[in-house]
């Protein structure tokens, strides 16, 4: 008996749809994810599934405002229900930035959210200089510089803990489905 789950993604440079891949790959046998950019989610039915998770990469010190958008239209909807949200960003590069407590940005969205989610996790995402434009690489050069990071900007740094991804993961196939109703497909 599968839970069904919705999974939606924020991504910019592609490590955020990564991990929402490799959560949904590590419980497939227990949770069967639609996997969905939230970025093209126009309309959608959450009494079509048990469950949410809901990943998120920071740009620029902030989250797509997608993320916002959707949760405002939900809200009643995704507080009634057992959900997760995910951050990733490079501040979690540092282990120690890896909680939703020690984490400034997952912290203050998490103050400022209408929307309670059951599980939260922090992942450190990726720095892929070479694929980056110009204006980016200088950017990001330049805040990695000012907070002690990799500034080679001819490679490429996966930063991202996937033993912890495979542990949220885990945690959110342990949630309580909505109503304790399972799917059978």
């Amino acid at each position: 008996m599968l839970m069904k789950a919705l999974l939606l993604y924020s991504s910019h440079d592609g490590q955020t749809q990564s991990i929402a891949s490799g959560i949904a790959n590590e419980i497939q046998g227990t949770v069967k994810f639609d996997i969905r950019d939230l970025s093209q989610v126009d309309k959608v039915n959450l009494t079509d599934y048990q469950a949410v998770m809901i990943g998120a990469s920071i740009r620029y010190g902030h989250f797509n405002s997608a993320l916002n958008r959707f949760i405002n239209q939900h809200i009643d909807q995704l507080n009634e229900m057992p959900s997760a949200f995910f951050s990733v960003n490079l501040t979690a590069r540092k282990p120690e930035k890896r909680t939703s407590h020690t984490n400034a940005y997952t912290r203050k969205f998490l103050v400022k959210t209408p929307w309670k989610p059951t599980l939260c996790g922090v992942f450190a995402g990726a720095l892929r200089y070479p694929r980056y434009r110009w204006f980016d690489r200088v950017m990001i050069q330049l805040i990695m510089r000012m907070t002690g990071g990799e500034t080679d900007s001819s490679k490429e740094y996966e930063y991202t803990d996937w033993e912890q991804v495979k542990h949220f993961a885990q945690e959110f196939a342990h949630l309580k489905p909505q109503n304790g109703s399972m799917s059978t497909e």
